[in-house]
Parts: C-alpha cells; sequence; structure tokens
C-alpha cells in the first residue's frame, strides 16, 4: 500500500456544462467503462491541463461533448495504488492471477486489450481494468484497506521523434476510486476566458 503524503493537481477534460455543474457544487459522474484502464472512477490528467483539453476535443470529434471544457481538482492521493511503484506493480500479478482462477471457476472468458489506433497504442483496455477491479474485490473481501486512487503512466501517440522512446501523448492519470479524495474543484485560468 502507498501512501501519498501531499495532494496534487490534476485536470478533467469534460463538456462544459458538466464543468460548470461541478464548479458550483455537483458531483463528478464514476467512469465505469470495461475498458477503462484503472478501473471505475473518475478520470484526471496529473498536472496536464493541455491533455485534459486535447481529450476534451477529441470526445467532441466523435460526437460524445458539444463544447470541450476542463475542471481543476486538488486530490489528496490518500491510500494509492501508485502503479509507479513497485509493489504496485506486483500486486497487479496478483490480481490477474485472482481474474485467471475466477474465470477457471465461472467459465467467463478474460477480457483481452484491443489496439484501436494507427500507432499500435493499446487503448481498449478491457483486461487491465478487469485486472484493476479484481485487486479492488479482493482488497475488500480480505478487509484490507481500500484503494482510494489508482495512478498510472500511459503512454500513447506515435514518436516524438525518428527512433525516440518517447511519444507524444505521454501522461500519468489518475483514477480516483473514492470521490472524497477531491479537496476542491477550480476553473483554470486557460479556461475561464
Amino acid at each position: 500500500m502507498h501512501k501519498f503524503s501531499n495532494c496534487v493537481i490534476a485536470y478533467h477534460g469534460c463538456d462544459r456544462k458538466t464543468q460548470e455543474y461541478v464548479i458550483t457544487g455537483g458531483a463528478f459522474k464514476k467512469s465505469k467503462n470495461a475498458y477503462d484502464w484503472l478501473g471505475n472512477g473518475i478520470y484526471f490528467w496529473e498536472n496536464d491541463e493541455q491533455r485534459a483539453l486535447e481529450w476534451a476535443k477529441d470526445l467532441k470529434k466523435r460526437g460524445k461533448i458539444s463544447d470541450p471544457a476542463v475542471v481543476g481538482a486538488i486530490i489528496d492521493m490518500g491510500n494509492c495504488l501508485d502503479l509507479t511503484q513497485r509493489e504496485s506493480v506486483e500486486l497487479l500479478k496478483v490480481g490477474y492471477e485472482l481474474l485467471l482462477l475466477r474465470s477457471e471457476l465461472s467459465g467467463i472468458r478474460i477480457p483481452k486489450n484491443h489496439t484501436i489506433n494507427k500507432f499500435g497504442d493499446i487503448l481498449e483496455r478491457d483486461l487491465d481494468c478487469a485486472v484493476i477491479e479484481q485487486i479492488h474485490e479482493w482488497t475488500e473481501k480480505e478487509d484490507l484497506e481500500k484503494y482510494d486512487t489508482v495512478r498510472g503512466v500511459f503512454t500513447e501517440g506515435g514518436e516524438v521523434y525518428p527512433g525516440a522512446s518517447f511519444v507524444n501523448k505521454t501522461h500519468i492519470q489518475i483514477c480516483v476510486v473514492n470521490p472524497n479524495t477531491i479537496i476542491g474543484c477550480f476553473l483554470p485560468r486557460a479556461n475561464s476566458r
């Protein structure tokens, strides 16, 4: 278990109506898609307002929203399943083994991750989501401290330059499982115009 000793600033890409709703005291809606790579929760980009706005603009292109916007948040990471830490990565293996066992006992197939863009990025992460959710279920069943947040590095997009290991849309994403860890929300200056 990894306790963060500080808060982080993060950004949520959304529609302008959602932005106004949250800024005036409304609650974020949890995402519960099978492909959400960090499991069910509220998704943020850590310290990356630009990437959050790019996401919102992409949602507009796909007809999901009409007016792209961003909400800033101060998040107390609390008990974090931090996938940049070795012990959390080891826990992923446990989650996968539990998922395999569940599959064998129930006869339900294990989900798979899918590549869906020209760069070969794995963007629909059904398997990863199932593993994270299995970890949450296991911690609850074993009466262990629940995770408030999940944090991971996501590599996405083409090479920054030919032969690079760096890619254009690499970011740190946070999935807030416990909404009480969101200390407050704010309207980013770039979005207040």
